[in-house]
């Protein structure tokens, strides 16, 4: 009987080195790609590995396995689908995460196309998450075995279409394992640094990075003080969560340069985002300044002092009704149905966080049973139901 093929997301990386290992050991018919999707160094911090690296990593591994290898550059829908769309957002003030649309749009779309062109039954990658494929035609994306490495996050936009394809052959092991694997097989990745940074780009100076498309521009930096008078007292907030008044619980402050004073200047407001610390080149403060708003019209950005600051709180958060995702179309929420009760997470390696998930008319909003510190619009808001995750969003405020 003809063998399935699986073709692996070769990246020069141990993870998946040892992907493609365990296919293999499990029968299957095994094909490595490698794939290009960056050329440009521009804004890439010094001593990062370019991908001519990374391709010579992937094929000793295919060598060692004894699979065949195949590369294909796909750097020109890199550009337009992920790129392009990381210019636009932080023009408008958003931060996206390239990474969340880089599976979405590039892993699980276009390098899928190019692998069933090989004659693949599935894809594989060497994420930390798990899939399960049932007999109802359904498919489920579990949270990782290794809590510390769960990317089930990075994946949030998948549909069931692209899930049906995919497998994750290191989803229920933890990372040491991995790395005993690939030092008993003797696979050129068992040492390597796992790679960080922008999906493909590799770690950037981001202001540089941005600097391609966003022109640098002189602006002040404003701080805004812990009592300021527009913030909340915690009696009006829990009227408001009383009355689930999620409009206004989803709505962040707003802020006029002269509710606080300027303590320096910056190069831009679109290179920064909310909860940052690093970079602003303010000190002699008690504690450290961290943004808190954006306003890249008027060119301000907004800081106040403290890891909690009442401007980085927020119970919670919006979703326009066309960035909705089900990852399980069949569990989708209709306008108006009673709210269901999920964990859910903001950014990628938070501990998940107890939320209702209300369905309205003008879109969804998730209500935090605590405060979340720096809800960014244009990150993902993920929604799960114990380990499965359901369904995401993109933040719209």
């Amino acid at each position: 009987m003809k063998k399935e093929r699986v073709v692996v997301g070769l990246s020069g990386g141990v993870d998946s080195s040892v992907a493609a290992w365990l296919l293999k050991q499990q029968g299957y018919d095994v094909v490595g790609l490698f794939m290009v999707n960056w050329h440009d160094t521009v804004g890439t911090l010094s001593g990062e590995c370019p991908w001519e690296d990374d391709r010579l990593f992937a094929e000793l591994v295919a060598k060692r396995l004894d699979i065949p290898f195949r590369m294909v550059d796909l750097s020109e829908q890199y550009r337009q689908r992920v790129v392009d769309y990381m210019f636009a957002e932080y023009e408008k003030g958003r931060t996206p995460n390239p990474d969340v649309l880089c599976n979405r749009e590039i892993k699980f779309d276009v390098f899928l196309k190019e692998a069933l062109k090989l004659g693949a039954d599935w894809v594989a990658t060497g994420h930390y998450c798990r899939v399960e494929h049932r007999a109802d035609g359904t498919h489920r994306l579990l949270a990782g075995s290794d809590g510390n490495k769960d990317q089930s996050y990075f994946l949030c936009q998948l549909s069931q279409e692209q899930l049906s394809r995919a497998l994750f052959p290191v989803g229920d092991m933890l990372k040491p394992e991995v790395r005993a694997i690939a030092e008993e097989q003797h696979l050129a990745t068992a040492k390597r640094k796992d790679s960080q940074g922008i999906c493909f780009v590799g770690k950037v100076d981001l202001p540089v990075f941005l600097q391609q498309k966003l022109a640098a521009k002189k602006g002040r930096i404003i701080e805004i003080a812990a009592d300021w008078e527009g913030y909340r007292t915690a009696e009006q907030e829990a009227e408001l969560v009383a009355k689930a008044d999620l409009q206004q619980l989803a709505t962040p402050y707003t802020y006029e340069p002269a509710d606080g004073r300027k303590v320096g200047t910056h190069s831009g407001a679109h290179f920064y985002t909310i909860g940052q610390r690093h970079g602003l080149g303010v000190g002699g403060t008690a504690l450290p300044l961290f943004v808190i708003a954006t306003d890249v019209v008027r060119n301000i950005v907004y800081v106040g002092q403290g890891h909690n600051h009442p401007g980085l709180l927020r119970r919670a958060l919006s979703i326009r009704p066309e960035e909705i995702h089900w990852v399980r179309e069949d569990l989708a929420q209709g306008v108006d149905e009673e709210p269901r009760r999920y964990s859910a997470r903001i950014r990628y390696r938070q501990p998940l966080q107890g939320a209702t998930l209300y369905r309205r008319e003008q879109g969804a909003y998730l209500l935090f049973d605590e405060p979340q510190r720096g809800i960014t619009a244009g990150q993902f808001a993920a929604w799960y139901d114990g380990d499965e995750l359901v369904g995401s969003g993109v933040i719209d405020k």
